[in-house]
């Protein structure tokens, strides 16, 4: 399968090009870069003492000679990917958060017309996390608070995390109701007590954290604590291989890691 990496020469970029590289199921043929970036020009591999071959570009075009782009930059750089991707007919698997609603209506207008894995996280772990959440939020219904507590790293721009947002819509979902009717998203001076229904959200912003997430379950007399923490960006890359893999054999449609990974 042909690979596409953009912002090949970030940290999250040489992470998914490296694991591409020793994927024996895939061949790197394309890396994008940011406009302007100093990495442009560069091999791919370069970061690894490999000579791929693959000449890190701001060419979008360069996506004819992929069958997959996988994405994990910023919303505007990504839609911009996306058009290139539905000019060649390129699949496309989306890390990338922090989408307006815009964003995220472009994204199902793509998918008429091409293969698309579009999830806040990649991780296996995190999509197994998500599950067990569906799973408490139906038992623990009734008389239980839920806060929905993450940390990351202090150069990350969005909040709360796209993780985390993850989190709080499936809760909403097992109780049949909208994540934003229900959401408190900050607290400051007399808040008054807590409103029964409503999920709580917390950020940490700080040092090199690659991703810590705790949803607690309140109740009287006990606390339920469901947690996932990465300790390396390498599971969101291998994550998203298994999503590239997902969409071979598909031309069309919008999927999540809970529709790649069978959950």
């Amino acid at each position: 399968m042909r690979i596409a990496i953009a912002g090949a020469g970030g940290r999250m970029g040489r992470m998914l090009v490296e694991a591409v590289l020793n994927a024996p199921d895939m061949e790197l043929t394309v890396a994008l870069g940011r406009d302007g970036s100093p990495t442009i020009g560069q091999d791919a591999g370069a970061f690894l003492g490999r000579d791929t071959g693959v000449v890190i570009t701001d060419q979008l075009d360069a996506l004819a000679n992929a069958d997959c782009l996988i994405d994990f930059t910023r919303p505007e750089a990504t839609l911009a990917h996306l058009e290139a991707c539905l000019r060649h007919g390129t699949r496309i698997v989306i890390g990338t958060t922090g989408f307006d609603d815009n964003g995220r209506a472009a994204i199902d207008v793509a998918a008429q017309k091409i293969g698309i894995v579009f999830a806040p996280n990649m991780s296996v772990g995190v999509n197994a996390t998500l599950k067990l959440l569906d799973v408490a939020a139906r038992i623990l219904k009734s008389g239980y608070d839920v806060e929905v507590f993450e940390a990351h790293h202090r150069n990350k721009v969005d909040a709360p995390s796209g993780t985390a947002l993850k989190m709080g819509e499936t809760i909403a979902s097992a109780w049949d109701v909208a994540l934003p009717d229900v959401a408190t998203w900050t607290r400051h001076g007399d808040t008054g007590v807590r409103q029964p229904g409503t999920i709580g959200f917390s950020v940490v912003r700080g040092g090199d954290i690659v991703g810590d997430h705790t949803v607690y379950f309140c109740g009287a007399g006990e606390r339920i604590e469901i947690t996932h923490r990465s300790g390396s960006r390498a599971t969101y890359a291998e994550g998203s291989l298994h999503a590239a893999r997902f969409l071979q054999d598909k031309s069309k449609g919008v999927f999540d890691m809970q529709a790649v990974l069978g959950l």
